[in-house]
């Protein structure tokens, strides 16, 4: 399982730990990730992600999973995510 988020495509980031003595060495910075399930409007069901905090309070921010998919760029989000981004949009055109 990758440490990437599935709808922002956020992923770890390096850096240093810089000591008081100014002595760098190398670090991870990982994003927070949470397993959330979140409620898809126009299909009437509940999909589980693996996503960032941030990317849960986006989702809230845009008023649910179906707009925020509909905003979303396809290269951010994960397969599974853009299936779920296609089956939204058919759903709404029909």
């Amino acid at each position: 399982m990758s440490r990437r988020c599935e709808l922002t495509g956020k992923g770890p980031m390096t850096g240093h730990n810089v000591s008081h003595a100014n002595n760098k060495t190398k670090r991870r910075f990982l994003p927070n990730l949470n397993k959330v399930t979140l409620h898809s409007d126009t299909l009437g069901r509940a999909y589980k992600f693996r996503i960032s905090a941030h990317a849960l309070r986006s989702v809230e921010h845009r008023g649910g999973l179906d707009r925020f998919l509909a905003k979303a760029q396809d290269a951010d989000l994960s397969a599974r995510a853009r299936e779920l981004k296609k089956e939204i949009h058919k759903a709404r055109t029909e």
